[in-house]
């Protein structure tokens, strides 16, 4: 198919899947996100008042960022252009652009849907950041990665980035209701699901619309007609759909969150073994190593920290490592990181740390700067007071007893260093140190 092809008219085509034929073509019809797109939200006001700006959405998949670009380009008359990341050049970008410059002089709005816009490369990127930032296309971005890493900050700081959530249970019932009551095929097939199965295809759903669409489709593939002419859809059938499913669709994600969250938990809890597995798992499926390896980094520091700092070093040369020589030798580097981190010892106080200090900074008052930990770059700035009493702490053996918090502000203690790895002497030492802190 033609990547820029324009929205197709009848999205109900019965020869579909499931999941296309049951696309929301408007608002009302699109379940989920009503932190974005409920009555007077962001989102959904901007639509309305025809008041929008480039956008990324960002959310894991089956959440609807491509249906709700299509519906954003209809309900707002603009002429749609897809394409996908991973197959797109720039060259496809220039033909976009063209046609929508034609369109502006003709008072037409164009929107470009680019799925996967993480896999863009900096010269792609660079390429949309004239044509977004003149108006003359308005993009629409989806991402199941986090934007801050994979898009680059010119075109970030020219787009509104918008986090879409995974749909509850509730969300999926309605779409999966919907789907039985008024799709023509599963109508015409007669189709019955036990409360058992039901229940067990909202769970294992994960979120993910697409996933519960197609398991639901499969599963009224395997179901056999009874002699009173349904299609009784049990637990059994559910299982095996859904194996099937899994099967078929790995590579392209689906599990992607409970697979990952099983490695993080076991690099996390120091079993390297089992950290492996689930590694050769992701690898096997397609994963992104740099989506394995940024995971690394953060639990470098939430996990492990200043148990053994060398961590937070490890993942990110890992990272690095894994961007310059790529696959599948990188498979190397993610298994030396991922056994590195999982044997390490583990510590979250600097986790805990900073979590504590952020509340503390929302829940009371902001205090002062003391004037003698402030900076006097200049004459009239000392003659007001500024640095002075200021002890600088090399003069006195690296340790000097003066307050560096707020005058108003009840000294606390943020961190608490843990018996593990390095950070037993950490703790020793700030032990030593807090009674000349206190006087």
């Amino acid at each position: 198919m033609d990547l820029f092809a324009k929205e197709q008219t009848n999205q109900n085509n019965l020869a579909g899947p499931l999941a296309d034929r049951m696309r929301p073509r408007s608002l009302d019809e699109f379940v989920g996100q009503q932190h974005l797109l409920g009555q007077g939200k962001i989102l959904r006001s901007a639509i309305e008042s025809d008041q929008l700006v480039s956008m990324i959405l960002w959310g894991p998949p089956g959440v609807g960022k491509t249906t709700l670009a299509r519906i954003i380009a209809r309900e707002t008359k603009s002429e749609f252009f897809a394409m996908s990341a991973v197959t797109s050049g720039v060259a496809d970008l220039r033909k976009v652009i063209k046609a929508a410059e034609q369109n502006r002089k003709m008072g037409k709005r164009t929107i470009l849907f680019i799925d996967e816009i993480h896999r863009f490369n900096k010269a792609q990127q660079d390429a949309l950041l004239h044509s977004v930032e003149d108006g003359t296309i308005l993009l629409i971005g989806a991402t199941t990665e986090n934007p801050s890493f994979e898009v680059i900050s010119a075109l970030r700081s020219r787009s509104r980035v918008y986090k879409m959530e995974a749909l509850s249970e509730k969300e999926l019932d309605t779409i999966l209701t919907r789907a039985l009551e008024h799709d023509e095929q599963l109508r015409a097939a007669g189709l019955c699901l036990t409360d058992e199965a039901h229940a067990l295809l909202l769970k294992l759903s994960a979120g993910d619309a697409r996933n519960i669409l197609t398991a639901l489709e499969l599963s009224s593939r395997l179901a056999q007609a009874n002699e009173q002419g349904e299609r009784v859809i049990d637990r059994k059938i559910i299982e095996e759909a859904l194996q099937r499913r899994t099967l078929l669709y790995d590579k392209k994600g689906e599990f992607h969150y409970d697979v990952i969250s099983a490695f993080i938990k076991s690099v996390r809890g120091s079993d390297p073994d089992a950290a492996i597995y689930w590694l050769a798992r992701m690898i096997e499926s397609g994963e992104d190593p740099k989506f394995i390896a940024r995971r690394l980094i953060i639990l470098a520091s939430e996990d492990i920290g200043n148990a053994d700092p060398h961590a937070l070093m490890v993942a990110t040369s890992a990272f690095r490592a894994i961007d310059v020589i790529g696959m599948p030798e990188g498979r190397i580097v993610l298994a030396q990181a991922t056994t590195y981190l999982a044997s390490a010892p583990k510590s979250n106080a600097a986790y805990l740390a900073i979590d504590e200090a952020i509340k503390t900074v929302h829940d009371e008052a902001h205090g002062e700067v003391p004037l003698h930990l402030r900076n006097a770059p200049t004459k009239l700035m000392k003659d007001f007071g500024y640095a002075a009493g200021y002890k600088y702490p090399h003069d006195f053996g690296g340790f000097t007893e003066q307050n560096y918090f707020p005058d108003k502000t009840k000294e606390r203690v943020f961190y608490k260093p843990t018996e593990n790895g390095v950070e037993k002497r950490i703790r020793e030492r700030l032990r030593e140190l807090w009674p000349k802190r206190k006087r």
